[in-house]
């Protein structure tokens, strides 16, 4: 483990049964509401897998795995992003929160020892999808927006739900579709969110 992610986070007790080691991992570490979490979006990963026919095994995993950077502190994100050698966006430097998908990458290879590309890669951009998405990103990407984090009901939920019952491709649309119509309200707009709009609104 490298050694800022030492100085960041405490050692939790392991059992080489993954889901439980993260849970056990973010609990440890003060969070565990990201906990319940990646559980919740590693369950609803799977059931989009199975409908729309991903790998249900690595679509839970990267579930379970997508959130855990949450346990660096926001204000600590962008430090330890380039300690590790994680590229830093300047939509990213102006908004730390959203290079949280890339440092989960980086833990979930460092703390658990995930090799897989396609995990990782769906990991890596499950808040704001990318051109190329393959199948498993836009899995997670909804996955991630169904199981809400938030208290109340998504404002996005009906329109994602109903664009489901096309394809996956809508449902993740439909998602940076209303982000889009409202970018004037973020405080970034990330350039993969944007390249993903612009390659999937030629599709839907």
């Amino acid at each position: 483990m490298h050694p800022i992610l030492a100085e960041h986070t405490k050692p939790f007790p392991r059992t080489n049964r993954l889901r439980d080691d993260i849970r056990s991992f973010l609990s440890v570490n003060g969070c565990e509401k990201t906990a319940e979490h990646c559980m919740d979006v590693g369950t609803e990963a799977r059931r989009i897998a199975l409908r729309f026919g991903a790998d249900p095994e690595a679509a839970e995993t990267s579930g379970w795995l997508h959130d855990i950077s949450a346990v660096i502190p926001n204000g600590d994100r962008i430090a330890v992003s380039r300690e590790l050698g994680i590229e830093v966006l300047p939509e990213e430097e102006a908004f730390p929160m959203i290079i949280h998908q890339k440092l989960s990458v980086v833990m979930a290879q460092q703390l658990f020892g995930i090799t897989d590309a396609a995990i990782l890669d769906a990991v890596g951009c499950h808040t704001t999808l990318r051109a190329g998405s393959t199948l498993l990103d836009q899995v997670l990407f909804v996955a991630d927006k169904v199981a809400w984090d938030q208290p109340g009901t998504p404002p996005y939920i009906r329109e994602l739900q109903e664009q489901l019952n096309h394809s996956l491709i809508h449902g993740a649309f439909a998602y940076i579709n209303y982000l889009w119509e409202r970018k004037h309200t973020l405080k970034v707009v990330h350039p993969w969110l944007k390249e993903a709009y612009e390659e999937l609104r030629h599709r839907v």
